[in-house]
Order: C-alpha cells, then sequence, then structure tokens
C-alpha cells in the first residue's frame, strides 16, 4: 500500500496473522480521516495505511498481512507522540462491529490526519527554489477595447430576444462539466462499471475525493470483497 519512510524495516516476507481492526473517524481541518488500531498476538499497532479511508468505522475480525513493523514520532500540539506502526499488504474482512463508547474514546481527538503527515513529509523533502525577481509593470499605452465575450456561459443575447433552449443548453453544459470532472477524478477507471476497485497508491487526498463522489453516485462499499458497488435498479415488469 505504502511505500517505504525512513525508520521502516521490511520483513523477510509479509506476515499473516489473525486479529481485530478497530477504526476510528475524526474529523479534522481537511474533513473527517480514518485512523486505526491493530490488534494481534503479536501485539497492538496503529494502522494508518490510505486504504481504510474507504471504511466506516467500527471494529472488524479477519486476517491481516503485515508488510512492515516500524517506530513512528511525530508532533502533537507542544510535544511528541510514539506509536508502533504496521503497514498492510492486504487483509480479508469477515465483518463489523459498532465501536464501544469506551472505544471511541480511547482513540485520541486530536490525532494527526495522515494527510497533513504525509505532506509535511514531502515538503521536508523538497529544496526550497530559488527566488527569482518579478517582473515590472509594463505601462499601459491606453485603454483597452471591450471584447465579447467567447465563454458559452455568458449570455450575450440582445435584451428583448427569447432563447427557449438557453435552460436546456445550460443543463446540457453543465452534465458535460460534472463527466469531464469525474473522468478526470477516476481516470483509468471511467467510465465506471457497476463494481469499482479503488488504488489506495494515488494519493490519499485523489482518493479521498473518489471516495465521497462514488457516495454521491449512489455506490456503496462492500467490505468482504472490498469494491464499491452500485445497487441494481428494479426494472418494472
Amino acid at each position: 500500500m505504502d511505500t517505504t519512510t525512513p525508520g521502516e524495516r521490511p520483513a523477510p516476507s509479509p506476515i499473516i496473522v489473525p486479529g481485530q481492526l478497530t477504526l476510528r473517524t475524526i474529523r479534522g481541518r481537511n474533513g473527517p480521516f480514518t485512523v486505526g488500531r491493530l490488534t494481534t498476538h503479536l501485539g497492538v499497532f496503529a494502522v494508518k495505511d490510505a486504504e481504510l479511508e474507504q471504511y466506516p468505522e467500527g471494529r472488524y475480525d479477519g486476517e491481516f498481512v503485515i508488510r512492515y513493523i516500524f517506530p513512528k514520532s511525530y508532533p502533537v500540539g507542544d510535544g511528541m507522540r510514539f506509536e508502533i506502526r504496521a503497514n498492510l499488504d492486504g487483509m480479508t474482512l469477515h465483518g463489523i462491529d459498532k465501536l464501544s463508547r469506551d472505544e471511541a474514546r480511547s482513540f485520541a481527538t486530536q490525532d494527526v490526519d495522515p494527510l497533513d503527515e504525509e505532506q509535511g513529509a514531502a515538503s521536508a523533502a523538497r529544496q526550497p527554489a530559488p527566488a527569482t525577481p518579478a517582473k515590472p509593470a509594463t505601462p499601459s499605452t491606453g485603454a483597452a477595447m471591450p471584447q465579447a465575450s467567447t465563454d458559452p456561459l455568458v449570455d450575450t443575447t440582445p435584451f428583448g430576444v427569447d432563447t427557449p433552449s438557453s435552460a436546456h443548453s445550460a443543463a446540457s453544459q453543465a452534465q458535460g462539466a460534472t463527466e469531464s470532472e469525474d473522468a478526470a477524478l477516476f481516470g483509468l477507471l471511467w467510465p465506471l462499471q457497476d463494481c469499482v476497485k479503488l488504488d489506495s497508491t494515488i494519493g490519499r487526498r485523489t482518493l479521498r475525493a473518489q471516495i465521497a463522489r462514488l457516495g454521491e453516485l449512489g455506490y456503496a462499499l462492500d467490505i468482504k470483497a472490498q469494491v464499491w458497488s452500485r445497487p441494481a435498479v428494479s426494472q418494472a415488469a
């Protein structure tokens, strides 16, 4: 799922263990984000893989493929937090149970959004670009003549002229724009099929946008199959 970061130690081969994954949804400045805790016979590990962004808050029993186990520290408020994380290479889930109040409270509500953590690491890795002097403004030699708008959404029809098809044209253009945005958002997954398998390696921000859009389009996550499915539309006899 995630690429190796400094401090991670890859195991000779992934380890498959039974366990329980507890997910908590926290609302941050970027919107809701998901953090997890994996409890196994090997120990208890924090899990913040992008894959988990798709799953609702709850408690999941299953088998988990652990790829890495590594220590992680990050700033929280005026201090630091240390935890042992597990990076997952896959999982098989048997079902979901609702979190108890104590389980929900066991997660720190001030936890750092993994998106901010990733962006902070990326910013630290980039070298600052040299500043370039701004070009002086060129004085205007005269007033520019107004140009007619070529934007199809700008109405240039003379006053008093009826355009009965303007509403239909605007609706068609809006629909086309929405489809273009969806095509850009989903990339190779577009056009969407009845079952959609998201790729968690595309970037956490894009993944969140895809998840939100699938919900708007009526898709629901099948946690056992780990795909998004669109309910079949019943046809009248």
